[in-house]
């Protein structure tokens, strides 16, 4: 039987990582002396001079530590990477190897002054607890192997001494517990000195957080904006595969009808209502083209497109756009799709005479507000992803901002802001 089937887990598990536990705060000593040394050399070579050197002395070592910081801490995540299998995160915004500005700037920075902290405190003490683990890995490991030591070395007593051998096995117990207890204090110690590390040296929870919602946001745009292109891909593959069939097809039963004089009537009727069906499946086909992406929006912008929409509706609208600077793509699909969605609702349930629509461009901010005169009680809470609800999500996924105010009677409000880059 293998020995590690019957070793018990307990004993096993402290001695699993013991070893590069050890390595690692190995790799840390040589890390502190090297600093040490380096804060050592000014005593040494000026100290013995002259009293101004006593300055140069204390300057030259603060300084050494400081502009070093940066490149101390690229070790140190180099030492937790390759040694302890620890990913430091750098934090955000903080240079890895800054220039001269850089270095006023990393010692100003909240990242700077933690990282600061870790090397002038919590790496020396880490060193200490590893130099305190080699001792006693040295002593468990001799303690433990008394009785090598009695055979290969020339006593004057013997091992099989009765009185002599008892004592013998008491140290090799306490050396074989010394171990033990040894293998718990490495891996306590690094585990102790990454979690310093991820906290002096990485990103703190509130930076963490901001760097979560930063990239939250970008996901979502990109989401966002992977959809828009794939409603504008299934915009064209529509205008330019099945409309342009229907269109053909539509052409032909018409030049059927007008030229087959000799058909019986029933088939003249079949032919009519093949006719008419093709011409609302083009009209319907249509309204869903525009729904999706106008091709008429990507080629003029939204005036053009918003100007369309209002020309279609059965009741009049008043129209005023005012853009600096066309706005994106995406955002731009946005304020179409607010603009003819509530339009078709203002028409659908209203029961308004008349419609004001108003966009307009200011301080980085696309403002629309849409007014009509209906009898009001729209509710904004509905069914997920459908009617104005599903208006104010398609706005939020833009970080816009959706209202709308519709008192029973009316009129009904519907104001939304979109953020439009400068």
């Amino acid at each position: 039987m293998h020995f590690r089937a019957w070793q018990p887990a307990l004993v096993r598990r402290p001695f699993e990582g013991a070893g590069r536990a050890t390595a690692f705060l190995c790799a840390g000593i040589a890390i502190q002396f090297g600093v040490l040394l380096v804060l050592a050399l000014p005593w040494i070579y000026f100290v013995p001079t002259a009293m101004w050197a006593v300055t140069v002395a204390v300057v030259v070592p603060s300084a050494a530590v400081v502009l070093g910081g940066p490149l101390l801490t690229r070790v140190q995540r180099t030492r937790f990477r390759d040694r302890l299998g620890v990913v430091v995160p750098a934090p955000a915004g903080l240079a890895e190897r800054p220039g001269r500005q850089g270095i006023r700037q990393w010692l100003r920075s909240s990242p700077g002054r933690r990282q600061l902290r870790y090397h002038l405190f919590v790496g020396p003490l880490c060193a200490l607890g590893g130099l305190l683990v080699l001792v006693l890995w040295a002593a468990g490991a001799a303690a433990a192997s008394i009785y090598v030591w009695l055979w290969v070395t020339p006593w004057q007593w013997r091992v099989e001494d009765a009185g002599y051998a008892v004592k013998d096995a008491y140290v090799t117990v306490a050396g074989v517990a010394l171990l033990y207890a040894t293998a718990w204090l490495a891996n306590g110690l690094a585990r102790r000195d990454a979690r310093a590390a991820n906290a002096l040296l990485g990103p703190s929870r509130e930076e963490e957080l901001t760097r979560r919602v930063a990239d939250l946001a970008e996901s979502r745009a990109g989401v966002v904006d992977a959809a828009d292109a794939e409603r504008r891909r299934i915009e064209r593959d529509l205008h330019d595969g099945a409309q342009q069939r229907l269109v053909a097809l539509a052409v032909n039963l018409g030049l059927a009808k007008a030229t087959l004089g000799d058909l019986p009537e029933d088939a003249r009727k079949v032919i009519d209502e093949a006719h008419r069906e093709a011409k609302e499946a083009i009209s319907e086909l249509n309204d869903l083209v525009r729904g999706l992406h106008p091709a008429v929006l990507e080629d003029r912008g939204l005036d053009a497109a918003l100007s369309g929409v209002a020309a279609r509706l059965p009741l009049p609208v008043r129209l005023s756009v005012s853009l600096e600077r066309r706005p994106s793509p995406t955002v731009e699909a946005v304020a179409y799709f607010v603009v003819s969605e509530t339009l078709t609702n203002v028409v659908k349930h209203a029961r308004a005479s008349r419609a004001d629509v108003t966009v307009e461009q200011t301080r980085g901010r696309l403002s629309i507000a849409i007014t009509d005169d209906g009898v009001g009680g729209a509710d904004p809470s509905g069914v997920s992803g459908t009617g104005l609800a599903g208006l104010a999500q398609r706005v939020a996924s833009v970080d816009g901002t959706f209202s709308c105010r519709s008192p029973l009677g009316g009129p009904t409000v519907v104001t939304v802001e979109l953020p439009c880059a400068p």
